[in-house]
């Protein structure tokens, strides 16, 4: 059996009096479709927002690919190729769709004012294999003939397949995608789950995400995590996740029922 690429043990946080994560647990194998599931409340996108350093766990442990990760700043994160996408999108509103993508790309000499002037020639070359990735990743995506427009003036769904190409900028080995689905029109979501897919079986890359809709999860993921009250309480093949008695009566019930 191989090793896990991310392993998260006993993570906890606590604001206030509310503990949002309590003691969550679970792995995430590699070249795998992971979802995250569980009421409103359960301390998923809190979870997310710990393992990839923009919030400080209170205990616990976070594991990439045989090393700990856990208490690094995200940009330290992101060099170690995890990266993720908001639950409301961070596309730069003002900024052209190419100028997005292109901020992502890791390794920019003109970053640093010494860089752009002592090594000109390689600042320039460097742009320009940024901007023919971009370029790229946007006509993957459907996006090409939007890459001169403002991110501001594109739909919702289309800033999530924003969201999705400028991470995969940064060539990652794991995306986490906070409720890809929500607020996208069926066509777009569709598309996003063709990627994400592609992107898996062609190319290696593995996927951890947050999903309400049971219909996509069932049929679009390989492992399922449930989380209720900032805990783990299932984890499996999703047939096996949803005739779960705990998870049925902690979420999938409640479901139902609505």
């Amino acid at each position: 059996m191989t090793e896990p690429l991310l392993e998260v043990s006993d993570v906890a946080k606590q604001f206030g009096g509310i503990r949002a994560v309590d003691g969550a647990s679970f792995d995430v194998e590699r070249g795998s479709i992971t979802a995250l599931i569980g009421p409103n409340g359960a301390g998923k996108t809190t979870l997310f927002n710990i393992v990839t350093g923009f919030e400080r766990g209170d205990r616990g442990t976070i594991v990439l690919d045989g090393e700990r990760i856990d208490r690094r700043p995200p940009h330290t994160i992101a060099r170690r190729r995890m990266v993720r996408t908001f639950q409301i999108t961070k596309a730069l509103s003002a900024m052209p769709v190419i100028d997005n993508m292109a901020l992502a790309a890791p390794d920019q000499p003109g970053e640093h004012l010494t860089g752009l002037l002592l090594r000109a020639p390689v600042a320039r070359r460097r742009e320009k294999e940024v901007r023919e990735r971009a370029h790229e990743l946007l006509e993957v995506f459907g996006l090409s003939d939007k890459a001169e427009e403002y991110a501001g003036t594109l739909s919702g769904g289309q800033r999530k397949l924003l969201e999705l190409a400028r991470a995969l900028m940064v060539e990652p080995r794991l995306v986490l995608l906070d409720e890809p689905m929500a607020g996208v029109n069926p066509s777009l979501g569709r598309r996003l789950l063709d990627h994400m897919h592609e992107l898996c079986e062609r190319d290696g890359v593995t996927f951890l995400f947050i999903e309400h809709d049971m219909d996509v999860v069932m049929a679009h993921s390989d492992k399922v995590v449930v989380m209720a009250q900032g805990a783990t309480i299932a984890s499996g093949p999703p047939a096996q996740v949803r005739s779960d008695q705990a998870v049925i009566d902690a979420y999938l019930g409640a479901q139902v029922k609505a």
